[in-house]
């Protein structure tokens, strides 16, 4: 299979590490939406990403349903969805909120760096940073001193670090402080511990 794009991106990330925690196979093309414009729309018009190609030739787009797709393929003992009903609600509840933070990150991101700073709307940017506050600091509040669902590495362990490892390098300090990330201790420890997984250690954000 391959997959196309950027590991700056956190969607594009999470996939990576969720399909190397897995144990599936998979050749990374780093792909630029911006830089390669018409290279990804040579595979995917839609030019999204994250884009896998599986082994038939489909195209597949977005984090969420391609991660459904190849938990399929992955041996049950494996796959990051619990089996457990109860857990799994949980582990979706906490994805949800991993990805809202990923969203909101970056919408703030392209408020500054895409649009014209005298069309930039405050009252916009300071509804979402509250939406991003609000998210990490639920994630906060429902980290303990383990994994976020059960005994092993979960999606939802997956996507809160590879949203807290995104938001930390992509927003500038002054954002950070308004968000009140420094006191996202709990969270910070449970991404460090992910990060230093080889399967997160060997797909850097570039």
């Amino acid at each position: 299979m391959r997959l196309i794009g950027m590991l700056d991106s956190p969607y594009v990330r999470r996939v990576a590490v969720s399909m190397k925690l897995m144990g599936l196979p998979f050749h990374h093309e780093p792909v630029s939406v911006f830089r390669h414009f018409d290279g990804f729309a040579a595979i995917n018009p839609v030019v999204k990403a994250p884009s896998l190609v599986t082994d038939d030739g489909v195209v597949l787009m977005d984090s969420t349903l391609i991660l459904e797709f190849v938990e399929r393929l992955a041996p049950e003992t494996q796959r990051l969805t619990p089996p457990d009903i109860a857990a799994l609600a949980r582990n979706q509840r906490l994805t949800g909120l991993a990805l809202a933070a990923c969203e909101k990150t970056v919408q703030i991101v392209y408020e500054h760096e895409l649009r014209p700073s005298e069309k930039r709307h405050a009252p916009w940017l300071e509804r979402v940073e509250g939406q991003l506050r609000a998210a990490y600091a639920l994630l906060e509040a429902e980290t303990g001193e383990g994994w976020l669902v059960d005994e092993r590495v979960r999606q939802a362990d997956v996507s809160a670090a590879v949203a807290f490892s995104f938001t930390r390098f992509i927003l500038p300090e002054e954002t950070l402080a308004r968000i009140g990330f420094d006191a996202l201790e709990r969270l910070s420890a449970l991404t460090a511990r992910a990060e230093a997984l080889p399967e997160f250690r060997s797909t850097p954000m570039e």
